[in-house]
C-alpha cells in the first residue's frame, strides 16, 4: 500500500462564488492536509481524506474573511475544520476520474461528486515521487448551512448559492 501526503507548498484549495451575479470572488484555504492511500498504479482503488482549517479562509479582504468565519457562514469557532472522506475513485479514462465522498461543512455532511484530472507522475529534483491532480466540482452552499443571503434594492442576489470548487494538488509518495 502506497501512502501519499499533500504537498501544501505546491497545492491550491480554491473556490469561486458569484457576487451580484456578475463577477466571481475567489477564495482559498491556506492551511489544509490530505492523505491518499492506493495499491493500484492507476490509483483506481485510492482512499482519500482531506481537511482544511476554516480559520485559514482567505478572499483577500479582511472584512469579508471575518464575515465568512462568522455564524452567517462557516461558524469557524464551533466548526474549525471542513473535511472530505472519499467513498470511491472511479477511473473514466486514462486521466479522468470521478471522486465521490462525504463533504462536511459545519455540522452538515453530504455526498458530493468531483471531477478529477490526473496530471501525471514525476520525481522532483530531491528524489520525491509526486502525483498531480486537478479537482473540480460544485456545491450549493445553503445545503451545508452557509445560509446568509442578501438582496440588492433591485432584487438581485448578492452571493450565489452555487460555489465552484477547484483544487490543484500535488501528492508526495511517502517512503
Amino acid at each position: 500500500m502506497a501512502t501519499y501526503k499533500i504537498d501544501a507548498a505546491h497545492s491550491e484549495i480554491t473556490f469561486k462564488v458569484k457576487h451580484l451575479m456578475i463577477t466571481n470572488v475567489t477564495g482559498s484555504f491556506t492551511r489544509f492536509d490530505a492523505t491518499m492511500e492506493s495499491e493500484a498504479a492507476d490509483f483506481s482503488d485510492a482512499k482519500i481524506s482531506f481537511e482544511a482549517d476554516v480559520d485559514s479562509v482567505s478572499t483577500n479582504n479582511e472584512q469579508r474573511d471575518g464575515h465568512l468565519k462568522s455564524d452567517d457562514f462557516f461558524a469557524a469557532e464551533k466548526f474549525p475544520k471542513l473535511t472530505f472522506v472519499s467513498k470511491s475513485f472511479t477511473k473514466k479514462s486514462d486521466d479522468e476520474y470521478t471522486l465521490t465522498g462525504d463533504l462536511t461543512i459545519r455540522d452538515v455532511t453530504k455526498t458530493v461528486d468531483l471531477t478529477v484530472e490526473f496530471g501525471g507522475n514525476m520525481v522532483d529534483p530531491w528524489g520525491q515521487a509526486k502525483a498531480g491532480f486537478e479537482i473540480n466540482g460544485k456545491i450549493n452552499r445553503k445545503e451545508f448551512g452557509l445560509g446568509w443571503g442578501a438582496v440588492t434594492e433591485a432584487g438581485g442576489v448578492v452571493v450565489s448559492d452555487e460555489v465552484k470548487l477547484h483544487l490543484a494538488v500535488q501528492m508526495i509518495k511517502q517512503a
